[in-house]
């Protein structure tokens, strides 16, 4: 099919969403000025998620993108239930204790999470009283282990993203008298999921990374010209340091089947993910899980085959490498992005696209002339040039969508090309993923002033 412009951008701005972090007495307190996100499917259904959320109890945002394989069960469940995992990590010890407290007697919760979602981000309503028993079983343990420390940031992300993956781990192994919910937590166990996520805290920038999405930074240097600072190393074959932990951990016998044509035993392409149990359970227990559980999981080829060379178990981790950055006043802007979008692009035309796009925006503020005296005449020329610029370039009003415009439709020359974006978004399901990943990327601008 050949798609007219307002049918490509339909596509596009589906499942756009904006957030404006709000201003107190016309100032903006905040280190985020907001974010812009997207998502651009392949699979069907799309198997990225994205999440963000303001803690309420502690400062910060947090932001992440979950990037699911073997269907999209854990990725959704990792996109509900990490960042309670990591508020509740980051509380102190009385807020977790009025918690306990206020459960114990039935009285309303605090809130601690402020959730910014798209409509299409649900929430399984069905999992929502076992997601919140395993939850609080988390944060009665913290309790007990009180040492009167304030939590450290990477600490609190590093025992989050550990303790939500062994919960889904246990959830099914325990497995649930409702065979609905039996089936869901043995999906969700046996997909898996990669993530990369985002505190903001004042001027701490930390970022957890499981797996190969990607965080970078929007660095304007002092000539104008944007630069990218990486804040994620991938998990994969590429990462010599990460194939080396990986043989550390396992006899030398194995040396030569632990990774084979790029792959985790010739199978998995990220090297740490949540759930992708078939790389962390024994065999005996794989086999018991399997035949006790329902049907529908008996009848699932993927859940029956053991990868080969399996000896030495667990050969996958859910632990993140976290990585602290001090924010500057020359650090823009965030991009956290599944790999659909470092598969198709260099970090450095992402910065480029990016801080454009931003100060491209700027241009639309209300053209300043600071007490000169100009003529009508020249006034209208510097807005029919400025209308030019913004026409041809900032179609979108959203950063994430002007890169996934970019992602997708960039010829040879890094310009947008309106046909070939036209034949990528028209292609049928199943070739699609022949050509692209699922894509989802978050942006997010900070305020310099604050910084």
């Amino acid at each position: 099919f050949y798609l007219t412009p307002p049918q490509v951008n339909s596509i596009l701005k589906a499942n756009e969403y904006s957030f404006k972090v709000p201003e107190f007495d016309g100032k903006n307190v905040s280190s985020v000025l907001g974010f812009d996100s997207n998502q651009l499917p392949a699979n069907a259904p799309i198997e990225d998620r994205r999440s963000a959320a303001t803690c309420l109890q502690t400062r910060g945002m947090l932001l992440g993108v979950f990037d699911g394989h073997a269907g999209c069960a854990c990725a959704q469940a990792v996109s509900e239930r990490l960042f309670y995992y990591i508020a509740v990590s980051l509380l102190p010890h009385e807020t977790l204790l009025e918690i306990e407290n206020a459960v114990e007697s039935g009285r309303a919760l605090l809130p601690i999470l402020q959730w910014h979602k798209h409509p299409n981000d649900y929430f399984s309503k069905e999992a929502s009283k076992l997601y919140f028993n395993s939850l609080r079983t988390y944060w009665q343990e913290l309790i007990d282990l009180n040492s009167g420390e304030t939590t450290d940031v990477k600490e609190a992300l590093i025992n989050a993203f550990k303790r939500l993956d062994s919960d889904i781990s246990l959830e099914a192994q325990v497995g649930d008298p409702n065979s609905f919910l039996n089936y869901l937590v043995l999906r969700v166990a046996f997909s898996g999921a990669t993530a990369c996520v985002a505190h903001v805290d004042g001027v701490d920038l930390h970022v957890a990374n499981t797996g190969d999405s990607r965080a970078m930074l929007g660095v304007q240097e002092e000539d104008g010209s944007w630069s990218a600072v990486n804040l994620s190393h991938d998990h994969n074959a590429q990462n010599e340091h990460e194939v080396e932990r990986v043989k550390m951990e396992h006899p030398k016998s194995e040396e030569k089947s632990l990774v084979k044509q790029d792959r985790l035993l010739g199978l998995l392409m990220p090297f740490r993910a949540f759930g992708d149990v078939k790389f962390k359970w024994s065999i005996e227990l794989q086999k018991r899980v399997v035949e006790s559980g329902p049907d529908q999981l008996n009848d699932n080829e993927y859940t029956k085959f053991i990868p080969p060379n399996y000896h030495t178990p667990p050969y996958l981790t859910a632990e993140p490498e976290v990585i602290h950055h001090k924010l500057r006043p020359q650090d823009k802007f965030l991009v956290l992005a599944t790999d659909g979008l470092w598969e198709t692009m260099h970090r450095q035309d992402v910065a480029r696209i990016v801080g454009e796009y931003l100060t491209g925006v700027h241009h639309q503020q209300p053209i300043a002339v600071g007490g000169y005296k100009v003529t009508l005449g020249q006034m209208h020329g510097l807005l029919t040039e400025r209308r030019a610029r913004i026409s041809s370039v900032f179609e979108d009003q959203n950063a994430a969508t002007h890169l996934i415009r970019h992602a997708v439709g960039n010829n040879e020359f890094g310009t947008v090309d309106h046909e070939r974006l036209s034949k990528m978004l028209s292609l049928p399901e199943e070739l699609a993923r022949m050509y692209r990943d699922d894509i989802t990327i978050i942006v997010v601008q900070f305020n310099s002033h604050v910084i």
